[in-house]
């Protein structure tokens, strides 16, 4: 007799168990070197964004300083001139004239003036390349006049008419209530030439006896700063941006405008509204913050469509109240293309030294394998019954005592195959009981089979129901719809014949005989009435279609928000002959005490299919009371079943559902829920309702099914789910 043997683990090859190892240890060896490189480098992308952020800040910064100190520097010249009399408010030719000339000399958007007596002057840039005067009197309205200017300034020609009143204005009532220079609120306004959104900057005005004359503005048009944001070279995806207190954007290196036309009107852009997405993230990101509370320098990392952007955010202040937001951000892709060219040459050379060892690891495999494969080759024949086998040595020092070993071994064999005898009798005792566990698995698995027989049964019978709910719900929608009409035709031919009857008092022998047959007065009367009984008639068939469809949820997803009260009613109308009187039993009344519940998120028909069950049980226990009892005992305490809905901790949805039957022992109630249980009588009962219910709720749904009751007092089943449902975490 031969005996074979088997491995339990698997088996590698020998040349695999040599060679790999020494490839895994030269691979993270040179992987480690890569990773540390590329660590290296990224932390020196970082010093470098860091390096490039700051400069490019200190850049703006700069700009800002210069830039937005000429209108205040302007301003306080014009302001000491008008003191010390030098320039005369009341010579409107002579200082428009000025003002021109000061346009001429610096890029700005606006200068002018505001007198207490509500008029005033200035020069303006509205398109951003032409210079006209403004000149308005106090006399409203249309008391502005725009005129055109040739090259030394002198009005040519009325460009247009407008109103404009000092004492209405911001820019001027804000600064008159300062008292002192200051950055107005930034003014827009949609001018047929061009949007206009600026900055103004404006201080009062004195005459030489210090009294207060007005105020003098000078504007400058925050899209000039959007030029000089897109002049900076920051790379083609990096961005910098200006932002107010309360996040609306002031200007960016972006193409997109801090302004959006709206009916003709300029609303302001709040950054979180930006078309631009980097814009967009980093002002989303700087809201969890708050734009107010930042008061100091803030550096962080953003992803916007897949990439990383190294932002810094800078508060950015002046003497005269400005304070704005100034954001820097630069992609990490920017600084990363040398880095994964190293990392690339970095595996190219990973791979050559694994190909290089792999070679080497080959030969010198086959170098040891060769004695070892001689070995194995005897232990075969051993294993086949030729049990003389002897193996030479080799060179290899551990491999001849390997196979002293195996000729050692050789000899013991024999011996071995006696008490192998022994341990076959052991192995039979072992089989036997395997056999047991196996026979156990068998009908666990058959009480599987007949969950999902009964689960199939369930599906079946919900596409049968919404397919008969389909085939009678269209031909009951025709004779529905078509009753009103036939209502109207009826109603006008019995107008007709009443009329007829009355313009024709006598009519001929044949037609009053014909009337009489067919008793023409009980016709007119009842009529309409029988009309009337259809229609309420085919009312009550598309109620039950409706339930029908509702109940078997066929037209509708598996997994869905639903209004838990139209399932529990659609099954309350499926079973409404059972709960109505009949001769042999008196009415079951349900009590709704139905509470305020949003939508659940479950599995709308196999939520319907719990109903269906526990209500069933719950009529079925009803009428097997109700044969036990005398009608006094039924008139006293008349059959109810009682459904409550209501929230609890916001979380979970509860639904009970109580009956006054005969109630369930103690000791059934352990086992109400077990596959194949049932008190029913055989055929009445599967025992497998309550087993799938339970299954539905605690499985699919995650949540509880319990049963309390007293006999004689009745049953209540408690259901409770969560109102929003993880699928994935369901079963």
């Amino acid at each position: 007799m031969k005996t074979h043997y088997f491995s339990k683990g698997k088996a590698f090859p020998l040349q695999i168990v040599l060679v790999v190892p020494f490839l895994i240890q030269i691979f993270a060896a040179v992987s480690l070197v890569g990773y540390l490189s590329f660590k290296n480098g990224q932390r020196a992308v970082n010093d470098l964004a860091e390096q490039l952020i700051d400069r490019t800040s200190e850049v703006v910064d700069e700009h800002l300083k210069s830039y937005l100190a000429i209108p205040q520097t302007l301003n306080q010249i014009n302001a000491d001139a008008i003191r010390r009399g030098i320039l005369d408010v009341r010579d409107r030719q002579t200082l428009g004239k000025y003002f021109w000339d000061q346009m001429q000399a610096y890029d700005l958007t606006y200068i002018g003036i505001g007198l207490t007596t509500g008029e005033g002057l200035g020069a303006a840039r509205y398109d951003g390349k032409t210079i006209t005067i403004d000149d308005w009197t106090a006399n409203l309205p249309n008391n502005n006049t725009n005129y055109a200017t040739d090259n030394h300034g002198n009005r040519t020609q009325v460009n247009n008419r407008f109103t404009w009143n000092n004492f209405s204005e911001v820019w001027y009532t804000q600064t008159i209530a300062a008292g002192k220079p200051i950055w107005a609120k930034i003014y827009t306004a949609n001018f047929p030439t061009a949007p206009y959104i600026a900055a103004s900057a404006s201080r009062p005005i004195y005459d030489a006896q210090n009294r207060l004359l007005g105020m003098i503005a000078t504007d400058i048009h925050l899209l000039k700063l959007g030029d000089f944001l897109r002049s900076l070279d920051i790379s083609q995806s990096g961005r910098v941006f200006l932002l107010e207190r309360d996040g609306t954007l002031i200007a960016s290196s972006g193409t997109e405008k801090p302004f959006v036309i709206v009916n003709q009107n300029i609303r302001r852009l709040q950054a979180i509204d930006s078309s631009d997405p980097v814009i967009q993230n980093i002002a989303r990101r700087l809201q969890t913050f708050g734009f107010e509370s930042i008061n100091q320098d803030i550096d962080f990392r953003v992803e916007v469509e897949g990439k990383q952007y190294f932002v810094d955010v800078v508060p950015w202040r002046d003497k005269y109240g400005l304070n704005w937001l100034m954001v820097v951000s630069v992609p990490e892709n920017a600084f990363m293309a040398q880095i994964n060219a190293n990392t690339g040459i970095t595996i190219a050379l990973c791979l050559s030294a694994l190909v290089v060892a792999s070679v080497m690891g080959v030969f010198t495999s086959h170098w040891i394998i060769r004695p070892i494969l001689r070995l194995n080759r005897a232990s075969e024949a051993m294993a086949s019954g030729n049990l003389g086998q002897t193996v030479e040595t080799s060179n290899i020092q551990e491999l001849n005592t390997l196979s002293n070993s195996f000729n050692h071994m050789a000899g013991q064999l024999n011996e071995s195959f006696t008490a192998l005898e022994k341990s076959k009798e052991e192995l039979e005792d072992r089989v036997e009981e395997r056999t047991t566990e196996l026979k156990n698995a068998l009908e666990e698995l058959q009480r599987t089979q007949s969950q999902v027989i009964q689960s199939e049964k369930m599906s079946s019978l919900g596409q049968l129901v919404a397919g008969v709910a389909h085939e009678i719900n269209n031909p009951v929608n025709f004779i529905h719809g078509n009753l009103v009409h036939v209502q109207e035709y009826t109603q006008d031919l019995l107008v007709l014949v009443q009329l007829y009857q009355q313009y024709n008092a006598n009519p001929a022998v044949e037609i009053q005989t014909t009337a009489e047959e067919m008793d023409l007065e009980f016709l007119r009367e009842d009529l309409p009435k029988m009309l009337s009984s259809m229609k309420v008639g085919t009312d009550r068939i598309r109620q039950i279609v409706l339930s029908l469809r509702n109940f078997s949820r066929i037209d509708e997803a598996e997994f869905k928000s639903v209004d838990i009260h139209e399932g529990i009613d659609s099954t309350l109308m499926i079973l409404q002959h059972r709960l109505k009187a009949k001769p042999e039993q008196p009415e079951i009344e349900v009590i709704k005490d139905y509470g305020t519940i949003p939508l659940v998120e479950c599995y709308a028909g196999q939520m319907n299919q719990v109903f269906m069950n526990i209500l069933v049980n719950a009529i079925d226990a009803l009428e097997e009371n109700n044969t036990k009892c005398t009608y006094q005992e039924i008139k006293d305490n008349p059959s109810r079943i009682k459904i409550r809905t209501s929230v609890v901790n916001s979380k979970w949805l509860e639904i009970a559902i109580a009956d006054n039957g005969v109630g369930i022992s103690q000791e059934f109630q352990q086992r109400i829920f077990d596959p194949f249980f049932t008190t029913k009588p055989i055929g009445k009962g599967t025992g497998m309702g309550m087993s799938i219910s339970y299954q539905i709720i605690t499985e699919k749904h995650g949540g509880k099914l319990e049963c309390f009751s007293n006999p004689g007092e009745g049953t209540e089943f408690i259901i409770q789910v969560p109102l929003r449902l993880k699928v994935d975490e369901a079963v």
